[in-house]
């Protein structure tokens, strides 16, 4: 599975004009599912996502967990991160899953993180959306459970 992070202000999806989704201080999460992942993945990247310190504390320092700053969660699911661009200037797919299982393991992992965080918001499976967000530093982190 791979993950791109980004530390924001705030967040929201779009789907059909409708807000579907909305957060405050926390992370956008962009998630992909590859065609050889399965729920230890899911479990591994939820784990280093939610444990990650990446908020600064009282010093200033980047010290501190999604949990210490009661942060929220945006998760949207982004099959693209998947795209293989080495030959040609088309990316192929074919390293992402299928969408019976990208959307089971979406949805499990959806779960998982709502088990550990207040606040989850997410996307439409599948769905054309639209992403606002302020990020926060910048800060963003690519996380995959090959590396």
């Amino acid at each position: 599975m791979r993950a791109v992070i980004q530390r924001v202000q705030h967040a929201s999806v779009t789907v059909d004009g409708k807000v579907c989704g909305s957060i405050g201080k926390g992370y956008l999460v962009l998630l992909g599912v590859g065609a050889e992942d399965d729920e230890s993945h899911m479990r591994k990247l939820a784990d280093k996502l939610l444990q990650l310190r990446i908020f600064e504390d009282e010093n200033g320092k980047i010290n501190r967990s999604l949990a210490q700053v009661q942060g929220e969660l945006l998760v949207i699911s982004q099959f693209t991160l998947y795209a293989d661009c080495r030959k040609g200037n088309r990316p192929n797919f074919l390293q992402a899953a299928k969408p019976e299982l990208a959307e089971q393991l979406y949805e499990a992992f959806l779960a998982y993180c709502r088990s550990q965080v207040e606040k989850v918001e997410c996307g439409i499976f599948g769905a054309d959306m639209q992403v606002s967000l302020c990020n926060d530093g910048p800060f963003t982190i690519v996380l995959d459970t090959n590396n």
